[in-house]
């Protein structure tokens, strides 16, 4: 487990890349872990980051991690939300892997109000790293849930926080970011569910991520097309691995995640993320989904996010082992 110390840093204009020593020794690995082992399913979210130095991170935990106890998560340190929305931050899960179908995982437990990702953190001892205005949020959900509400720790745009040697920030999303009413109790849930109004958390975010091997990650959260996606994620941070949601309506669809990649962002490679469908079959990409079109409409490699198959990736964002 990672040290409780972290150290506040800020960007320092005119840097193009996220401090630190460039490319080392190592591989950081991904892992998702999503409803179907070996498919990329409608409600797949869940990533676990591995650094080189043993720093484990769970992004955007959702309703397909089973909980604390699911042996699929190892130790984890850090937390991750992009925003609290239901999908993302866990309002229900799955009671164990392959539980229902690929089209509909069979997410039955209730997680509320505390969420599968404060759950989560507390049972793991791991801090949850978030911006906005949801590290307030947070910190009383952990105190309720037993845990310590100063592992709640907030990182606003423009600013870096290094844990575990990684570096972490938050960057712009354009999404919404309401709580639902079964995340708070007394009059103002009852005051909320009758006027059908959700409480707001502040602005929903994605993250950049720099590993000690020099790779530079963007998690883009619940997005559409952002001018900070090239002027902060591409020239400020030097992104070179990007994760983006493709699943349209609710956030960039096949063409415009395809857009973002290609003309903004510019990583060496991509994960796609969040497609609402049954995307593969057998491990394979299914004919006619938003992932194969994503995938055609791409200019770099494409990995997608089979749930327990580990990739690997060095320091420039190669795929070395585990990458469809």
């Amino acid at each position: 487990m990672i040290a409780k110390q972290w150290i506040w840093a800020l960007g320092i204009a005119g840097s193009l890349t996220m401090t630190g020593a460039t490319a080392a020794e190592g591989l950081v690995t991904v892992t998702p872990i999503g409803g179907q082992d070996g498919e990329f399913c409608a409600r797949d979210r869940a990533l676990v980051f591995e650094d080189p130095n043993g720093t484990r991170i769970l992004y955007d935990a959702g309703r397909t991690v089973a909980g604390p106890d699911d042996p699929r998560l190892g130790n984890i340190d850090i937390v991750l939300v992009s925003h609290v929305h239901g999908d993302h931050v866990g309002d229900q899960h799955i009671p164990a892997a392959n539980a229902g179908s690929c089209a509909s995982a069979d997410s039955s437990v209730d997680a509320m109000p505390n969420s599968n990702s404060v759950n989560i953190a507390v049972k793991k001892g791991a801090k949850m790293v978030t911006g906005s205005d949801m590290p307030a949020f947070f910190a009383n959900k952990m105190q309720a849930a037993g845990g310590d509400s100063s592992d709640s720790v907030l990182v606003r745009f423009g600013g870096l926080v290094t844990m575990g040697g990684v570096e972490i920030t938050t960057v712009p999303a354009t999404h919404s970011n309401g709580l639902g009413a079964g995340f708070i109790t007394g009059p103002l849930a009852e005051y909320l569910k009758g006027s059908g109004l959700s409480a707001s958390v502040g602005p929903p975010t994605g993250y950049v991520l720099k590993f000690t091997n020099g790779l530079v990650v963007y998690l883009s959260g619940d997005t559409g097309i952002t001018a900070e996606q090239e002027l902060v994620v591409k020239d400020y941070y030097g992104a070179n691995l990007a994760v983006i949601n493709i699943g349209n309506t609710f956030t960039t669809g096949p063409n415009e995640a395809a857009y973002v990649i290609n003309e903004l962002v510019q990583p060496k490679s991509v994960i796609a993320s969040h497609a609402n469908e049954v995307a593969t079959k057998d491990g394979k990409v299914v004919t006619g989904t938003k992932t194969e079109a994503f995938i055609k409409a791409t200019n770099v490699p494409v990995h997608v996010p089979l749930s327990g198959v580990t990739m690997s990736f060095d320091g420039e964002a190669s795929c070395t082992k585990g990458c469809s």
